[in-house]
């Protein structure tokens, strides 16, 4: 099978909610291949966020891809939520409920892509009996919760191991946490081809920016060198 193209995914989470919609037109056209929508609940996450109508709040100001991330116990009641609100692609985390292949199900039910987050301490191995009722696997590079935190080195080791899990299937590897151009090339030879990062590219929030910033971790995750 052909790599999967590298895709940029910012996370809003890091951006200004004065003027939410403005952070998402702007990392649009800094070149975002996705916008990744990070919801935290205070209860499977030490923080809240926001929820689904915040999302189908912005949902008109761009047609690309809202990657939406459930940070949050239980997930199934919410599910129709996100996905009327907008979400291209919800994932959930594998450690949210005792029922992940009915929550998988029920996503592709409604008509969306489906993915599973694993937290730092959880084994890729828990996923292996629902690998072929993904659409992506998410690999947290940080204890999810809070923005800005470094990447745990030992996530490196864990993306090849989820590499080599879904092997030749067309399914999205995403690493989420702690993501800058200084790490993003090991990353991706890990095997990961989707790459979340929020405060490295909406740090100081000023859209000058985040083109630029956007294109230093592209160019990092494909090897070109400035």
């Amino acid at each position: 099978m052909t790599p999967l193209p590298i895709r940029i995914a910012p996370s809003i989470l890091s951006a200004d909610f004065s003027r939410l919609g403005d952070e998402v037109a702007a990392i649009v056209a800094g070149g975002a291949d996705y916008i990744h929508i990070d919801v935290m609940d205070g209860h499977f996450v030490p923080n809240i966020s926001f929820g689904a109508p915040i999302m189908k709040a912005v949902r008109g100001v761009t047609d690309k891809p809202f990657d939406c991330h459930l940070m949050i116990s239980p997930t199934d009641a919410y599910l129709a939520d996100f996905a009327k609100g907008g979400a291209d692609l919800i994932t959930v985390h594998a450690e949210a409920g005792p029922h992940l292949h009915r929550s998988l199900q029920a996503i592709r039910a409604l008509g969306k892509k489906a993915g599973v987050a694993l937290n730092p301490a959880t084994p890729v191995s828990t996923i292996e009996n629902v690998i072929d009722d993904v659409d992506l696997v998410l690999i947290m590079s940080v204890n999810p919760g809070f923005g800005g935190q470094s990447f745990i080195p030992g996530s490196l080791a864990k993306i090849r191991q989820a590499r080599a899990l879904i092997g030749g299937r067309a399914i999205d590897l995403e690493v989420d946490g702690g993501v800058t151009p200084a790490n993003a090339g090991e990353i991706a030879r890990a095997g990961a081809n989707v790459l979340v990062a929020g405060s490295s590219v909406y740090g100081g929030n000023d859209p000058s920016t985040y083109a630029g910033r956007i294109k230093a971790i592209r160019d990092a995750a494909t090897g070109i060198i400035a």
